[in-house]
């Protein structure tokens, strides 16, 4: 199963949802899909979706997935990879009116240079995509969280 997730920010990724609608209704894209699909206005015709999934719908989908198509949000990316999925991550665009500038792009370079995960710049590129995740095997993902709290936490008790 494919889980687009398009986050919480009060920001449309209309053009995602209706290239993945289009693949869905040409045959390109053949696996089940489930999308969370946010603030965008743009209602799949193809494949399920809700507007906002609470923790534990959400949980659940993670679960059951393989893929996570997703915005080029941090928190987005992090969580997918952290949960063992692979990710697809597409940047919001300022020009479509998406975001406000295009941040997005070097939050997925940066991502996509330590090979974490497959980003791509545009939805014409999807299909390759998921071909591309499917086969590929991703570094993991190290989370440095740890490390910094036993850092402030050695610093502290220096200090005390």
């Amino acid at each position: 199963m494919i889980f687009v997730t398009l986050g919480s920010q009060k920001f449309q990724f209309n053009r995602l949802l209706k290239s993945i609608d289009k693949l869905v209704e040409e045959g390109k894209i053949t696996e089940p899909i489930y999308a969370q699909t946010g603030f965008s206005d743009y209602e799949p015709k193809n494949y399920d979706f809700k507007q906002f999934l609470n923790r534990e719908e959400f949980s659940s989908i993670v679960e059951k997935t393989d893929i996570v198509v997703t915005h080029g949000g941090t928190g987005a990316i992090v969580g997918a990879i952290k949960a063992g999925k692979k990710v697809i991550a597409v940047p919001r665009l300022k020009k479509y009116g998406e975001h406000v500038d295009d941040h997005q792009k070097q939050i997925i370079n940066q991502f996509k240079k330590n090979d974490l995960i497959c980003g791509i710049d545009e939805c014409s590129e999807l299909v390759d995509a998921i071909e591309f995740a499917k086969e590929h095997k991703f570094e993991k993902y190290e989370s440095n969280t740890q490390s910094i709290m036993d850092s402030i936490e050695k610093y502290i008790n220096q200090n005390v």
